[in-house]
């Protein structure tokens, strides 16, 4: 994680920024960078993020890229979070992948679902 100083703080809302590199291990293995903008409120749980990550490697033995678009809320403690394929990202044997990742957070440690179609697949 490369955090940035907060560049707002006004009104009781922190604005924020983030670079994430990330290593995937299993049926996807690759790395990727994730530039993501937040924002804290004063209200204890409540907060957003959006942000753009850039995937590379081997998805089921097909090796490209894609593009994940994140959009996150916690309302008072309550998450909801969209993250799903930037339409036409795919690049390589990628190409035409469209889909939805879902992370679900147990111990500390994120597990990431990845339900996906290829074109022509």
């Amino acid at each position: 994680m490369h955090p940035q100083p907060p560049y707002d703080d006004a009104g009781g809302v922190q604005l924020g920024r983030i670079s994430i590199d990330k290593t995937f291990a299993g049926d996807l293995t690759a790395t990727s960078r994730v530039e993501m903008l937040s924002a804290m409120t004063s209200v204890k749980g409540s907060a957003g993020y959006v942000a753009i990550e850039r995937v590379t490697g081997t998805l089921h033995g097909k090796v490209g890229g894609f593009v994940l678009q994140h959009s996150g809320t916690m309302t008072r403690g309550a998450p909801e979070l969209i993250i799903s394929v930037v339409p036409d990202s795919g690049s390589g044997a990628l190409e035409g992948i469209a889909g939805t990742l879902t992370i679900e957070i147990t111990g500390g440690k994120h597990v990431y679902t990845f339900d996906y179609t290829l074109a022509g697949a």
